[in-house]
């Protein structure tokens, strides 16, 4: 069994080590519990500002650590949202809509949000619900249509897909497999 290598504050004693730090330097003791936070993972400002304040680091000093932090550039909440839309609609195919709540929960500002989900176009964005309705669709064969319509256009809701997107693209996909959809209501 390999072992692994372990780095300050990488163990269980972290939190030993933090209570080692002097008390009387909080600004020190933020420092610490920010780069550990860090290394390995970026992180809004509100993920740290909030694991800062479970662990009694005062507001101010909270405050005055996350903004040097933003100024030297360890801490930039429009890279961060920029290279999660990418990794989330690549890596899982998630629509503009759930990265965005996605992101709305890990505090990035709304107009960061905007900017970031902007980067994908729709042409873009239902290329990806096709290519997923793909991969889900010989999963389904054997289902009578209804079932497999409503598994697959539930999979694009679950992912944040629009509802006439997703009715689009599954009707698409099922004529191509020789499905009737000519009584399938709507647009879908």
């Amino acid at each position: 069994m390999a072992r692994r290598t372990e780095w300050p504050g990488d163990s269980a004693d972290s939190s030993r080590a933090e209570k080692e730090l002097s008390p009387q330097d909080p600004a020190e003791r933020a420092r610490a519990i920010c780069l550990r936070l860090l290394t390995g993972t970026p992180r809004t400002r509100k993920q740290l500002a909030d694991a800062l304040r479970k662990r009694e680091v005062p507001d101010e000093v909270a405050d005055e650590v996350l903004s040097r932090f933003e100024d030297v550039g360890l801490i930039d909440d429009a890279a961060f949202a920029g290279a999660w839309v990418e990794s989330r609609h690549h890596g899982r195919g998630l629509a503009r809509r759930a990265l965005a709540r996605e992101l709305r929960t890990k505090g990035v500002d709304a107009e960061l949000i905007d900017e970031a989900v902007g980067q994908l176009d729709s042409d873009q964005e239902e290329e990806t619900a096709r290519e997923l309705v793909a991969r889900k669709l010989r999963a389904t064969r054997g289902l009578d249509r209804d079932r497999r319509l409503r598994r697959l256009a539930g999979m694009l809701a679950r992912k944040g897909y629009p509802e006439g997107m997703a009715l689009r693209v599954v009707r698409q996909a099922l004529e191509a497999e020789g499905e009737d959809t000519e009584d399938l209501p709507g647009d879908c």
